[in-house]
């Protein structure tokens, strides 16, 4: 007996309307960063954790960015949607991620998040949350 699988699933390879557009807005995120001068290393880096939708250097800083994209500005928007508990995954997902590829000496960091709609990225939160 098979399983049902899930709409959008990796295993099916069909993207679901949302996964397309969350998809856009990443690119139409990493098109914004390198024109403004940062260098895009890893996108959609999955972790137990969490996942960082993109990680970037800005000149020397490391950026873990969030991309949140919302039709409406209910709910506090889509800079609001990214509350306590999302900034500890995404700071579990930063910590595996530094922890594999620098060790005890991880360079410096920040997280951004950048949020989209439909014509692409409306703002570009720097250092929108630490580590602290």
């Amino acid at each position: 007996m098979s399983l049902p699988q899930r709409r959008g699933s990796r295993a099916t390879g069909v993207r679901t309307p949302k996964q397309r557009a969350g998809e856009a807005a990443e690119t139409a995120a990493c098109a914004a960063m390198q024109a403004a001068g940062c260098r895009i290393l890893a996108r959609n880096v999955r972790y137990r954790e969490g996942e960082l939708d993109i990680v970037a250097d800005d000149g020397g800083t490391l950026v873990f960015v969030e991309v949140r994209m919302r039709r409406g500005g209910g709910y506090g928007g889509a800079a609001g949607s990214v509350d306590l508990f999302k900034q500890r995954r995404l700071l579990r997902a930063a910590r595996q991620y530094l922890a594999e590829r620098f060790g005890a000496r991880p360079p410096p960091c920040r997280f951004d998040v950048i949020t989209a709609d439909g014509d692409g990225v409306r703002d570009w939160i720097r250092a929108a949350f630490s580590a602290d």
